[in-house]
């Protein structure tokens, strides 16, 4: 398993980690298998969305503070349960397919670490399994 960190610089905001992930893959040398990403937090999560256009990326941020306004009565004292329900919204793992030793994604995929409560560091924790042959 391999963990790396994520530094935020905003409340909100979607950070490209697929070079990273990608890099992880290649120094692992499996061909063929799966790549897990796991977010260890209640306030981040991770997805898999449209890396080449970045209004996509601010398109379902402001989707994501309509549906959970920061400021709508909540009962969660410490003034973020907006975040929180922003990360169970978007999930805090996704499954990637390695093949060939490249990662299996779209044409215009990338990895997103999101960050619903920053600036903060966050940790991401990778790990890669080997497809039995």
């Amino acid at each position: 398993m391999k963990t790396f960190t994520v530094r935020t610089s905003s409340r909100e905001e979607f950070v490209d980690i697929t070079d990273e992930v990608e890099k992880a893959v290649k120094d692992s040398g499996v061909k063929n298998g799966v790549c897990y990403l796991y977010v260890p937090h209640t306030t981040a999560g991770i997805t898999i969305n449209e890396g080449a256009d970045p209004s996509v990326k601010k398109d379902i941020i402001n989707a994501l503070k309509k549906i959970a306004p920061s400021q709508a009565g909540y009962l969660h004292m410490e003034g973020n349960a907006d975040s929180h329900i922003k990360a169970t919204l978007v999930g805090s793992s996704v499954i990637v397919l390695i093949e060939s030793g490249n990662l299996l994604l779209g044409q215009w995929q990338s990895i997103f670490f999101c960050e619903f409560d920053g600036p903060r560091t966050r940790k991401v924790y990778l790990k890669i399994i080997k497809e039995e042959e």
